[in-house]
């Protein structure tokens, strides 16, 4: 099956060469020149723009969006928009606003186009174990992209399917994001606790391959757990900064619109803002009041 790839990151890259070891023809733009001749030499067609990528694929159309959530996703769809023909589908596969992916759904089924949304989950070891994607859009449209999907899945059976109309998938994505932050602070903590409780030296890379065989926590995201503490138990070089890419606030945003209580991922966000929060003001302030209210000691920095 011909698809066209625009955006070649390590996920793009990554998804365009099992593509291509799948037997699919893909032809790739990135606005970085160097990246698509890397993939060129892989066996991709290069493109020189979103235009070149529309010509030379033949019709119905499928192109694949796999650049930032926000404005690059908006601007790139919106212009596919403008370049693509009836039936033709574009497929975002990035990290989008669930409401905006119905808008847009709206958008260009009023031009006769076909809008599919995957929510895509593997990172970088999806070239090796495939990813698991969550698709919304018409059932027809869909059914017409199930090569593609087959392959790009960890099997053409397992880790993908249709959850509903464009939007879905991404919904579903952004819950699944929301989760795994849940699951990743309970982790942190639990070693954290592990950790502190010396009088045991306790080997915190032993504990995490003894749960990863037979306990009821075992999971890919303690594999990786355990991959990270046998590197380094103390984790020195790495600083206490988390990043969030956007998920976790719009299940928080979500499940209060909804009137759902979701306190773990809730905290869990809370707790990845904290890690950013150099001065500690909030902090200092309730040490500030203690003194005030009590008289206790306040620690000098």
């Amino acid at each position: 099956m011909q698809l066209g790839m625009i955006g070649l990151g390590r996920m793009g890259a990554n998804m365009t060469t099992r593509l291509l070891q799948g037997g699919h023809q893909v032809v790739v733009y990135d606005r970085s020149a160097e990246a698509v001749e890397q993939a060129s030499e892989g066996g991709a067609t290069g493109a020189r723009s979103l235009a070149d990528v529309v010509d030379r694929l033949e019709t119905p159309r499928a192109v694949w969006v796999m650049v930032p959530s926000g404005e690059p996703t908006e601007e790139t769809v919106q212009e596919l928009a403008g370049l693509l023909s009836s039936d033709d589908t574009v497929i975002d596969g990035g990290n989008s606003n669930y409401k905006d992916t119905v808008r847009r759904g709206r958008q260009l089924a009023e031009r006769g186009l076909h809008f599919v949304d995957s929510g895509t989950s593997g990172g970088v070891w999806g070239l090796k174990e495939g990813y698991s994607l969550m698709i919304g859009g018409d059932a027809d449209a869909v059914q017409r992209l199930n090569p593609i999907f087959e392959t790009l899945a960890p099997s053409p059976e397992l880790g993908w399917g249709r959850v509903g109309p464009t939007g879905s998938g991404h919904f579903t994505k952004m819950l699944h994001n929301g989760i795994e932050y849940g699951m990743m602070q309970a982790f942190a903590e639990g070693f954290a606790i592990l950790k502190k409780k010396t009088e045991f030296d306790l080997d915190l890379h032993q504990i995490a391959e003894i749960w990863r065989h037979g306990s009821v926590v075992r999971s890919w995201l303690l594999d990786l757990t355990a991959e990270a503490l046998k590197e380094d138990q103390d984790l020195q070089a790495i600083a206490p900064f988390v990043s969030d890419s956007g998920e976790g606030r719009w299940t928080v945003a979500e499940a209060i619109e909804l009137d759902v209580p979701a306190p773990v991922i809730t905290h869990s966000l809370i707790a990845r803002l904290r890690s950013r929060d150099e001065m500690g003001y909030a902090d200092r302030m309730l040490s500030a009041m203690r003194n005030q209210f009590g008289g206790h000691a306040i620690k000098k920095s």
